[in-house]
């Protein structure tokens, strides 16, 4: 490719691969670490894994400047609804790692405040299991969503030219009551 841009001076490819390679080497994550998980995902946004080299490195806290949402830890029924908040904040397109066993399926915690998985109301593209993963793990999940960015066909999908906008997803978040007080009357 390199003696072709020398000799001819251009080079020819499709707009979807120079959109995709663009997409895919500027991931700009939102994290998202609600319980202990979220020092796994520092770890792996540290010096050691060096998540620069993929063009990763930029965390940015706000919803509209990210197009990746990693969920790390327990998520309960109350924070649901801030989670849900937060990822229809997020420009389209937009990914979703889910991170732990927790995040996954509600962990050890078979309660009824833990949501039992957050594909109950978000879509989620990857998940990265373990108690508490690794962030070489996290690292393979985001080598991952990148490899799914670079096979995309954005223009075919209508996400650049003649895109409309996107509604926010009505998911029904299923509310369960606490235990129920009951009365006992003795006569």
């Amino acid at each position: 490719m390199i003696e072709e841009l020398q000799s001819e001076g251009f080079i020819t490819s499709k707009i979807d691969d120079l959109v995709n390679w663009a997409r895919r080497n500027a991931v700009w994550p939102m994290p998202l670490g609600i319980s202990c998980c979220a020092i796994e995902m520092m770890h792996f946004a540290g010096p050691r894994y060096d998540v620069a080299r993929f063009g990763a490195e930029v965390f940015r806290f706000s919803p509209r400047q990210s197009d990746l949402l990693i969920v790390a830890g327990t998520v309960t029924y109350k924070m649901s609804k801030v989670v849900r908040k937060i990822y229809d904040q997020m420009p389209d397109p937009k990914w979703v790692i889910a991170m732990g066993v927790c995040t996954v399926s509600g962990g050890i915690y078979r309660t009824y405040s833990v949501v039992q998985g957050i594909n109950q109301f978000l879509p989620v593209d990857l998940y990265v299991v373990g108690c508490p993963p690794r962030p070489d793990s996290l690292l393979k999940g985001l080598m991952m969503i990148q490899d799914q960015i670079k096979h995309d066909r954005p223009f075919r999908k209508g996400t650049i030219i003649g895109h409309e906008e996107q509604k926010p997803m009505d998911i029904p978040i299923p509310m369960i009551e606490g235990p129920a007080k009951q009365i006992i009357s003795h006569p």
